[in-house]
């Protein structure tokens, strides 16, 4: 199945049932007065977190739902049955918005497993005659009708939970380093934009300790303006912890933390405040010398910075045991 991370979705909820006209006919009872029943309540449109899905793509081929309409009420004073529920299932970490309000607060955050929340309410049941029965009117043929069901046009948006963030430039060795560090497979080449999709890994610290890792297409210089594969999958950042900037030794060092800062930068949403580690990849590819400096001028200008060549797996352990114990300081 593609990954896709946001998706829109018509969402109409079922409308009531009307109420009955109906009066109560037996033998020998001639004025057995009305006996109409109400209507049954509409069902309404559920979001569910579930462990079945990890993209919108289901959703996004969807496009539209809704759920039942309340039956109408009966005679005998016998309620409608109420309309059942449609539930849409949603990977962990959906974002709801109202897409016709894109000034409106955010509606749900459903960053839990197994968690709820209805967008659209079915309607009210209507009500039968027999509720308008009173001691001046004893045959009402008055009922009312069912409520509409709400309505409402959904923006779905996908944000990735993970407690570290990998960012960088294209082929600066994310995905690499996500493979020697966790089971995920993302593609690895010697070309830009081989990611094109966010990835996720479990990376495993010791024997029983674990965090997640989060891998995003690379960025380049105008990313905020669309250049590129843009910056779209810095939302996926949002929920990291920790960011980890992954910078190529073999290039310009200063001109990926230009970029890779300005682009944070003009995104925002909370990105550039966020803790960041800075890590020296492929280090097997250049003069032990010539790296130690780059490291110290680094480090001067006030970042935390590791080395690691994540092709051979030199320094990831070390790497790992850091997050692992910065993650930890954290909580």
């Amino acid at each position: 199945m593609d990954f896709v991370d946001q998706a829109k979705l018509l969402c109409s909820a079922g409308d009531g049932g009307n109420g009955c006209v109906a009066f109560r006919r037996e033998k020998y009872i001639p004025l057995g007065g009305p006996n109409g029943g109400d209507g049954g309540n509409g069902g309404s449109v559920i979001l569910r977190v579930t462990s079945q899905t990890n993209s919108l793509a289901a959703i996004h081929r969807l496009r539209s739902v809704k759920a039942e309409k309340g039956q109408n009420g009966l005679g005998s004073q016998k309620t409608g049955r109420s309309g059942s529920d449609h539930i849409v299932s949603v990977p962990i970490g959906t974002c709801v918005y109202d897409s016709d309000h894109p000034d409106a607060p955010i509606i749900a955050d459903l960053c839990e497993m197994g968690q709820e929340v209805v967008v659209a309410r079915g309607g009210q049941g209507g009500l039968g005659n027999m509720r308008f029965k009173s001691s001046t009117n004893r045959a009402p043929r008055q009922v009312k009708p069912g409520e509409s069901g709400e309505e409402i046009r959904l923006r779905l948006e996908l944000r990735v939970m993970a407690d570290i963030g990998l960012l960088g430039l294209p082929n600066a060795g994310k995905s690499s380093l996500l493979r020697k560090v966790s089971a995920a497979t993302p593609k690895v080449a010697n070309y830009a934009f081989t990611t094109v999709k966010p990835h996720v890994g479990v990376v495993h610290y010791q024997q029983y300790d674990s965090f997640v890792m989060a891998d995003i297409p690379g960025l380049i210089a105008g990313a905020a303006e669309g250049h590129g594969m843009g910056d779209r999958f810095l939302k996926h950042l949002k929920r990291c912890r920790v960011l980890l900037h992954l910078i190529d030794v073999t290039q310009d060092i200063e001109e990926q933390l230009h970029v890779i800062e300005n682009e944070i930068t003009a995104y925002g949403e909370g990105l550039s405040e966020k803790p960041r580690y800075i890590v020296l990849n492929k280090i097997d590819s250049i003069d032990k010398d010539a790296l130690m400096q780059k490291k110290q001028a680094l480090e001067q200008s006030g970042y935390n910075v590791h080395m690691i060549s994540a092709l051979v797996g030199t320094g990831c352990d070390d790497l790992v045991a850091f997050l692992w114990h910065s993650l930890s300081e954290e909580e």
